[in-house]
């Protein structure tokens, strides 16, 4: 099975915050798991931390660190995956939440998410 983590997902395991439920950090820590980062979750980051709507000690070339040392891969960005957001309900308005779904969907991953509207999405999750 592949999972595709979200990007509050991958901020709390730098943090080893105890958001993160007995299941996902299992996961986490599973060097046999396959697990996924999007680079729609470093753009997130980019954005939102210039406008210190997350706040990350060292910016993006920490996340990528943290990317790098826990053995997530990287997605880059697909036209399928695009071609798919059209379709999708308007559940979830962040276009980042949207892209990750369709990205899921496409990918046949899991989405490890606590988002409750993410949920609402005909998409493998987790929490």
């Amino acid at each position: 099975m592949k999972f595709l983590l979200d990007t509050h997902v991958i901020l709390w395991v730098a943090e080893n915050s105890s958001f993160l439920t007995d299941k996902v950090k299992t996961i986490i820590l599973d060097k046999n798991v396959e697990k996924y980062v999007s680079i729609v979750s470093a753009w997130e980051v980019a954005i939102k931390t210039g406008t210190k709507k997350i706040l990350l000690d060292g910016g993006l070339p920490e996340f990528f660190r943290m990317i790098d040392e826990n053995g997530f891969y990287s997605l880059s960005v697909e036209r399928e995956y695009l071609q798919l957001i059209p379709n999708l309900h308007d559940y979830h308005k962040d276009p980042f939440d949207r892209l990750l779904v369709a990205t899921a969907i496409a990918e046949n991953m899991t989405l490890i998410t606590i988002d409750e509207n993410i949920h609402k999405y005909d998409v493998n999750y987790l929490w």
